[in-house]
């Protein structure tokens, strides 16, 4: 495995990160582990760079796993920062910052009539799951194989290798008791839906999903599939939750759900929202938000949900995120896409690249996958040389064959060039 002297700087952090942390992160992705590399350790970030404590600056497309869709250390969203710690940091009370922010969602996103912030997607996505078993009083529900919904316990669940909706624990410490409520289907396969709420009658209180997957890759949904979740879920009085802590202001300013049409009862968020500050949000229709306390009886809360910070970085980004800089954010993404594409076919690499808007992933597979299984019978190894590749010129790309590529407003047309040139090299070694 390629190492880091250990005179060098980050050589030095990560000696002194391993003895601190498990296994030397306070996330697993930062480990580095599924690419056979050692962890960076990123000191700074401006637009589409960032750079390592050596001062090695990289061409990023990890982009703070999507938070960053206007770069690294956007000026504005700093100043907006800095003038909101003149007035303190947490202060125990509701914020006006909170009241603008939420105001600023619900006029992109006009299904959240309601919304409550949270301090991550984790919180966000449990507590829309919660309401939804307060507001059906049932208990069980659904998500789809490959979908990352957080780690809370009834979440963290992956698809059984028998039943084709029996769920395992996807994390030790999971209680088989909270699994027993977990039902996991394939993505793209309406059947699946409709069997299981024939198995499960009166029983399903919700289903859960990324509208577009971005954590088996970017799998995107097949033609009427949402839609046949959307007609199923109402049928049979069950909660439809979006998760869009990903897509949401990512793929268009009213998320997935304004770019395919298509209306949850629920929807949570994050990651865009905050700026690349710490938040996480979740809401929907009236009857369902005001189920939560203090206007019902689910009780949620957070002692810094609705930061100060959070707000004033949230504000500042939606702000930025006009009409015309979605069109070039996606014009960018597809130029990137084409350029891989040929890359690849120049070097005789069977790898595909998928891209849902300005998302896209290099799967080391002939054909694009359209579930999970599909995408976990990609070439890690090839896919972990690709990444040396490029990473060793100069580009970091996400630490996974599994995640998301996340262009940003910032990248521009040199960027994309040199990417793609890099690329070619990069498949060629990866084909060794």
């Amino acid at each position: 495995m390629p190492g880091i002297a250990t005179e060098s700087v980050v050589g030095q952090l990560v000696d002194r990160a391993e003895r601190l942390f498990p296994g030397g992160v306070n996330s697993p992705v930062r480990a580095f582990k599924a690419v056979d590399r050692p962890p960076l350790v990123i000191e700074g970030g401006n637009g589409p760079h960032v750079w390592d404590a050596d001062g090695r600056r990289y061409i990023d497309y990890i982009g703070a796993w999507g938070a960053a869709i206007l770069g690294h250390g956007h000026p504005k969203v700093i100043a907006a920062i800095v003038d909101a710690t003149q007035n303190g940091l947490a202060l125990g009370a509701t914020h006006p910052l909170e009241i603008e922010l939420g105001e600023a969602i619900q006029l992109a996103m006009p299904s959240l009539q309601r919304l409550r912030f949270t301090s991550s997607g984790t919180e966000a996505v449990m507590s829309a799951v919660r309401v939804a078993r307060a507001a059906t009083g049932r208990d069980i529900v659904v998500k789809f194989a490959g979908s990352y919904h957080g780690h809370s316990d009834g979440l963290l669940v992956e698809a059984g290798s028998g039943v084709a909706t029996q769920a395992i624990a996807g994390s030790a410490g999971v209680p088989e008791a909270v699994v027993g409520k977990s039902v996991v289907l394939s993505f793209n396969d309406p059947a699946a839906v409709t069997n299981a709420f024939a198995s499960h009658a009166g029983g399903i209180a919700a289903v859960v999903v990324e509208p577009v997957i971005a954590n088996s890759g970017v799998i995107a949904p097949a033609a009427g599939f949402l839609e046949h979740v959307r007609e199923t879920t109402r049928a049979n009085g069950a909660i439809l939750i979006f998760d869009e802590v990903i897509t949401g202001f990512r793929v268009a300013s009213g998320g997935a759900q304004a770019r395919l049409g298509i209306t949850p009862d629920l929807t949570t968020l994050g990651k865009i929202i905050g700026g690349g500050m710490p938040i996480g949000a979740y809401g929907g229709r009236v009857d369902l938000m005001d189920l939560v306390a203090p206007a019902g009886p689910v009780y949620q809360a957070g002692t810094l949900s609705g930061h100060p910070l959070s707000m004033a970085a949230g504000i500042a980004t939606l702000q930025e995120l006009t009409a015309d800089r979605y069109v070039g954010l996606e014009d960018a993404a597809a130029e990137l896409a084409s350029g891989l594409r040929e890359a690849a076919a120049a070097a005789a690499s069977p790898a595909t690249v998928a891209r849902f808007g300005p998302l896209l992933t290099v799967f080391f597979r002939a054909t694009l996958p359209t579930d999970s299984e599909q995408a976990l019978e990609c070439d890690r190894s090839a896919y972990a040389r690709f990444f040396g590749s490029m990473l060793d010129q100069g580009f970091l790309l996400p630490p996974s064959q599994f995640e998301a590529w996340f262009p940003s407003m910032a990248h521009g047309p040199d960027d994309i060039k040199a990417t793609v040139t890099a690329a070619r090299v990069a498949f060629e070694e990866a084909g060794r």
